[in-house]
């Protein structure tokens, strides 16, 4: 599995990472045109994430990318990795995590010092008939929604949640009509974008903490513990 991938194969790939991150900045001196971002990979060895931040790092870019993440290796490791990293890199600029996109990884990641993501997640599920709730996804797909009237979420100010049906949408699935993947991605794209407000709003008002908690107790069904 990538999570549990050869040292050494991971050494050669930091070495060629470094390697063309010369190369690129040779190529691409202008960040005024277009920036350009150092990705630090390294696997799940914290050692290696260290050596390779301090060489691409060593190259002034206008923010930094952690690469090699989300492939496998679980994501308990994959937080304990982004943990690791993110005080490797300069507190003034961006700090990207790549490939990363599901609501949990979102608010895990962000109370650990990243600011940009990017994933194919919102709308892969949408064409296989999946939504983004807080409580979870939900598949409109299932036979239970056939004759159900309520929006995929009450709150949602989306085009889909503010027009359609449970069983419209279901209706689409099942008759393979491709506005079901359009409705769908413009739900679970429009989640997202809230979703990320509430932790930019939370950040501003100090309460990152209770936010990311109360999040994930509901996202994931966990039965709440904590006063």
């Amino acid at each position: 599995m990538p999570g549990a991938t050869d040292r050494a194969i991971v050494e050669r790939a930091v070495a060629r990472t470094s390697a063309w991150m010369a190369r690129c900045r040779e190529a691409h001196p202008d960040d005024s045109v277009q920036a350009l971002f150092g990705i630090v990979q390294g696997g799940i060895f914290p050692d290696l994430r260290e050596q390779s931040a301090r060489a691409v790092t060593a190259f002034d870019t206008p923010g930094y990318a952690i690469g090699g993440l989300a492939v496998g290796e679980g994501k308990a490791a994959m937080y304990e990795t982004v943990a690791s990293t993110t005080p490797l890199l300069p507190h003034d600029r961006p700090r990207y995590l790549m490939g990363v996109g599901d609501p949990d990884d979102l608010v895990e990641a962000v109370a650990r010092g990243v600011d940009i993501f990017d994933c194919v997640m919102p709308t892969r599920l949408a064409r296989h008939g999946s939504a983004l709730t807080p409580d979870g996804r939900l598949s409109v797909k299932k036979l239970e929604f056939s004759r159900d009237e309520r929006p995929l979420q009450a709150d949602c100010d989306c085009y889909c949640c503010q027009t359609f049906t449970r069983a419209y949408l279901r209706h689409l699935f099942k008759a393979e009509e491709l506005l079901g993947f359009y409705l769908l991605t413009l739900h679970n794209v429009t989640f997202l974008i809230r979703h990320v407000e509430r932790i930019r709003a939370a950040i501003l008002n100090g309460d990152l903490e209770t936010y990311a908690r109360e999040f994930l107790n509901r996202y994931l069904g966990r039965v709440e513990t904590r006063p």
